[in-house]
């Protein structure tokens, strides 16, 4: 008569995986650098408005000095215009001023685009080590199904709470916990009642005045429209970025080009939406 054995219930390792190359990193690495990112953007935002501001007095000043010695100035001056030359770039063609002053709007911009970009190659690489093991999506729709459930869970720990689309190409994914925000809280001024008709009266007056355009610091930079918290929110977004050219460059990888906007109405909800080439309203 046969007899069986009881089997030991399996247990995975993170030794049995079967890609050998595989490493592994603690799960709030990412919450660590996304709170990281956003200040480092601005100090180098600011360094290299401050480089450039110096290359552009310095030049000035010491044009006559330079003659006297052309070797060793213009190897100096060189070296400091590509820096400030980077530095102009970055702020969203802010060069070309004469000034290295960064005002917010610049600032804002460049930060923006370091950030994004950074994700971008993040999110590149994340589709190609994950596909390997994986089958790719071949259709839009099945790409942004994918990016909702697969890659939300393995980059944030949970999936999308809400998918939109238009069916023209634009989608609307909504994360109600967002994970990089749920620990985020700041120092901000709640306004009163009259603060807030107050920014908002501003805000209606200079939008009249300069033919409905709006405008743009109002308040110190704060967008009457989006309530008294619009501090908090305003501070909140430069966090988005990151995520979005995450986002952007999974997409990248999976054969879906597309821009990304994030932007959140309330911590810790965020809120991302993409449209792909020739997507239609």
């Amino acid at each position: 008569m046969a007899t069986s054995t009881p089997t030991a219930p399996s247990t995975t390792s993170p030794n049995d995986t079967p890609d050998p190359t595989a490493t592994y990193v603690n799960t709030s690495t990412l919450d660590f650098l996304l709170i990281e990112l956003v200040p480092m953007a601005y100090r180098i935002t600011a360094d290299l408005a401050l480089r450039e501001e110096d290359w552009v007095h310095g030049t000035s000043t010491s044009t006559s000095s330079s003659r006297h010695n052309n070797t060793t100035d213009n190897d100096a001056t060189s070296t400091v215009g590509v820096s400030g030359g980077g530095g102009g770039g970055g702020l969203g063609g802010g060069g070309g001023t004469g000034v290295g002053t960064v005002d917010e709007e610049e600032a804002r911009e460049a930060v923006f685009h370091r950030l994004e970009t950074l994700g971008y190659r993040v999110g590149l690489g994340i589709v190609e080590r994950v596909s390997r093991q994986t089958p790719r999506p071949h259709d839009p729709l099945s790409t942004i199904k994918f990016l909702c459930k697969d890659l939300w869970t393995l980059l944030f720990r949970k999936q999308i709470d809400n998918l939109k689309t238009n069916h023209r190409g634009i989608y609307v994914l909504t994360d109600n916990t967002f994970k990089p925000l749920t620990r985020m809280s700041f120092d901000t001024k709640k306004y009163t009642d009259a603060q807030y008709n107050a920014i908002a009266a501003s805000a209606a007056a200079s939008a009249a005045a300069t033919g409905g355009e709006g405008v743009s610091g109002s308040g110190g930079g704060l967008d009457p429209g989006l309530g008294r918290d619009a501090n908090t929110i305003a501070r909140a977004q430069p966090f988005l970025y990151f995520p979005a050219g995450v986002v952007r460059g999974c997409l990248a990888g999976l054969g879906v080009q597309a821009t990304v906007t994030a932007e959140t109405s309330g911590i810790p909800a965020a809120t991302f939406q993409i449209r792909t080439q020739g997507a239609k309203a």
